[in-house]
């Protein structure tokens, strides 16, 4: 979400009179009784998101089946809970949940949440029974984890036996662990192993943890409560309209202030509870783990330990007590196992520390290739200070980066924004005007009203040599929009993978506020009696100047580079509710004088691409990633178990090897930036570990050799007029 945007865009006005006719409901100030207040919270948020939101959905019937499936598909997506017998219960709500106002939504959710608080209490027993008793993995039998792929069971007795494979897994796979971990402490001569344990003993040990995780899992069940399903059925209603579009009710604040404030937990990683899972939504610039470099957003945290103690099994926890055992004292090691999108399973070291946040701002390095050195500035973020007058903003650091690198000689720049998720919008402006001389930027548009044009208005270009901009899935947001903007400028290449298309603005309204300005409009009592709580609503859409949205299709890079994530959808297009591309009118612009040649970069760029080994590998891997996606299917054999996991780390180990052999790139630092870095032996630290990274990155060296053809393709380079 673009700071800037959330803190200047208003609601629009609303039309007193039709809601002063939609308003019909009454508050009470002793409080209403339960149901009361469910239909109470369900209105005011379909009204606020109906009044409100760019694009509210149509209330009909296939609204009503959307909000069906969710709920169901987010209470249950693994299909471990529901039967069909119980979905047949609950079908007749599929397409009448639009009609008699709340009261067939909360009759909904009384009875799917009766229906799956018993099925909860069942499930508690067959997990008791089965692991009672030592599991052979000897046989053929498989299971499907994705969701979408199997049917629900028929009845309470194929539930059991869907929980039986289903466990059987989950001690297969510690057992496998347990086992991989005795034999390589025995290979190297582990005098901390006093005992060597039998098969039976190893699995004995599996059950009994997997038996821990799941008394955890059902004791954190038991803790749910209405209220807190009530929270889930609620945000199944909004996400039907749009991803971004969340409830939040009051004893949810804590937890939101804390999203909202980008908080990290002792590695410096988001995470999130994606169905029963620990996620990992983002990675901080600079925190141990992107040190590190091994955890990726997009894994899943199976197992934490603190450094060589046993790990414990956190599938199931919620993400507060995963926290809990992640975060520990300055300097101590925390091990975390994780599973990759592609089924890989790591464990991966941390040394945890505070998180560095100047480690977000801009700064830059020199690339020295045949043909003259290359600039190369890596931006985190669109960071701005709004609180200070001094405050730094990433426009005028990047600004600054670009003059250091004039003064150094660099004969082209590369401007990463990989991984960058966005930020301030007045910062884009002022970015893209140090690249062009004057002109839009970006469109900004709200449902019913006309698109804004934000225009860089300086005169002057601060440079206008070879430029390339670096892109992947998981630049979204403000990145878009800088990147389109040169795009459609013809003033750099863009190089890398499609972005992540969030083109949307969010704003957070506080319903009780709502409600009881409705209230006053209808001429009711104002008094609110029990909180409702906020909704954060998608308000506004962002446009490219040419008219098109950066929203769903995001960037596509001018030269595409292979991709492991390349054959699944991601981003933005992977949900459903997510809202459309459009376009409106183009701004009024000109593509600069000796504009790139992006289709003359992109064919030069195959021909290295198609001889480079790694990227052939990942190419590979995608295929893999999207056959493990699409099927999630594992044995329960345990000689086809590893092979499947084998199989899962072979490409990963080949790309892994081949970046040893590569040529590395040569990157020094700019000679202005030393006094800074050679400070002290922390921040020479965490220069070299830069660099190193740097040096291997095979994406950043074929964009290295696409700003090296852009300098053969026109030799004048004008390094620009100054800055503006």
């Amino acid at each position: 979400m673009l700071r800037f945007m959330k803190n200047k865009i208003l609601i629009p006005l609303m039309i007193v009179a039709a809601l002063a006719t939609f308003f019909s409901f009454r508050y009470s100030a002793e409080g209403t009784s339960a149901d009361e207040k469910k239909r109470v919270v369900i209105e005011t948020v379909m009204k606020a998101i109906q009044q409100n939101h760019f694009a509210p959905r149509e209330v009909n019937d296939s609204f009503s089946s959307n909000v069906y499936k969710k709920v169901l598909n987010n209470l249950d997506f693994d299909k471990r809970v529901f039967t069909q017998e119980d979905i047949g219960k609950l079908s007749r709500y599929e397409f009448v949940l639009d009609e008699n106002g709340a009261d067939n939504f909360v009759s909904f959710f009384n009875d799917v949440n009766a229906i799956y608080s018993k099925r909860i209490n069942e499930i508690e027993g067959y997990y008791k029974d089965a692991l009672k008793k030592p599991f052979t993995f000897t046989g053929n039998e498989e299971i499907n984890l994705n969701g979408e792929k199997v049917p629900y069971a028929a009845n309470s007795a194929d539930l059991k036996d869907r929980w039986h494979t289903y466990l059987k897994y989950r001690v297969l796979s510690r057992y496998v662990d347990m086992k991989d971990d005795q034999k390589k402490r025995q290979d190297n001569k582990d005098t901390s192993l006093k005992k060597i344990k039998t098969d039976a003993e190893l699995e004995a040990e599996a059950r009994e943890s997997v038996t821990k995780n799941m008394d955890y899992y059902f004791k954190r069940m038991r803790k749910m409560k209405d209220d807190d399903r009530f929270t889930l059925f609620v945000n199944s209603i909004a996400g039907t309209v749009d991803p971004h579009t969340d409830f939040f009710p009051p004893a949810d604040k804590a937890r939101f202030d804390e999203q909202m404030s980008g908080t990290f937990f002792g590695i410096g990683a988001t995470l999130q509870n994606d169905e029963g899972k620990i996620k990992i939504v983002s990675i901080v610039p600079g925190s141990p783990c992107w040190k590190q470099g091994d955890l990726k957003a997009g894994d899943y945290i199976l197992k934490v330990a603190q450094g060589n103690a046993e790990p414990v099994d956190i599938q199931g926890y919620d993400t507060e007590d995963a926290v809990k055992l992640i975060r520990g004292k300055k300097g101590t090691e925390v091990r975390l196992t994780v599973k990759k999108v592609s089924g890989a399973i790591q464990v991966i070291p941390i040394i945890r520390d505070k998180v560095e946040i100047e480690e977000t701002f801009a700064k830059s390095a020199i690339i020295n290739t045949k043909d003259g050195p290359i600039g190369y500035i890596y931006l985190p973020e669109f960071y701005s200070d709004f609180q200070h007058v001094n405050g730094r903003r990433s426009g005028e650091d990047v600004a600054i980066e670009v003059m250091k690198l004039k003064k150094s000689g660099v004969k082209g720049i590369i401007l990463d924004l990989r991984y960058n998720g966005g930020g301030s919008l007045s910062d884009v402006v002022s970015m893209g005007g140090l690249f062009i001389d004057q002109g839009p930027i970006v469109q900004v548009k709200g449902s019913n009203t006309s698109a804004v044009q934000l225009d860089d208005q300086q005169k002057g270009t601060l440079y206008d040599g070879p430029l390339a901009i670096m892109v992947n899935y998981g630049s979204a947001s403000a990145s878009e929009i800088l990147a389109a903007a040169m795009q459609d400028y013809k003033r750099a290449v863009v190089v890398g993978s499609t972005t992540f298309g969030k083109g949307t603005v969010q704003k957070v309204l506080s319903l009780d506020e709502y409600r009881s300005w409705l209230a006053s409009i209808a001429g009711g009592n104002t008094s609110t009696g029990d909180t409702l709580g906020a909704i954060k609503l998608t308000i506004q859409k962002f446009y490219r100047i040419n008219g098109g949205s950066t929203q769903l299709k995001g960037v596509t890079p001018d030269v595409v580079l292979p991709d492991p994530y390349s054959e699944i959808e991601i981003g933005e297009r992977r949900d459903k509710a997510a809202l459309k591309w459009d376009e409106i009118p183009a701004a009024r612009y000109s593509q600069v004088p000796n504009a790139v040649n992006a289709a003359q970069l992109a064919a030069q760029s195959s021909k290295r691409v198609a001889g480079n080994p790694s990227f052939e590998l990942i190419k590979q891997s995608a295929a893999k990633i999207k056959k493990a996606e699409e099927e999630n299917s594992y044995s329960l054999n345990e000689a086809k178990y590893r092979q499947q996991l084998e199989e899962a780390n072979a490409t990963a180990k080949k790309v892994e090897d081949i970046e040893k052999k590569a040529t590395q790139l040569n990157i020094t630092n700019v000679k202005d930036d030393l006094a800074r870095i050679n400070l002290d032996s922390s921040s020479i630290n965490k220069n070299e570990n830069w660099l190193k990274a740097l040096k291997k990155d095979i994406y950043l060296s074929e964009t290295v050799n696409i700003v090296n053809d852009m300098m053969h393709m026109d030799s004048r380079v004008n390094l620009g007029t100054g800055m503006k």
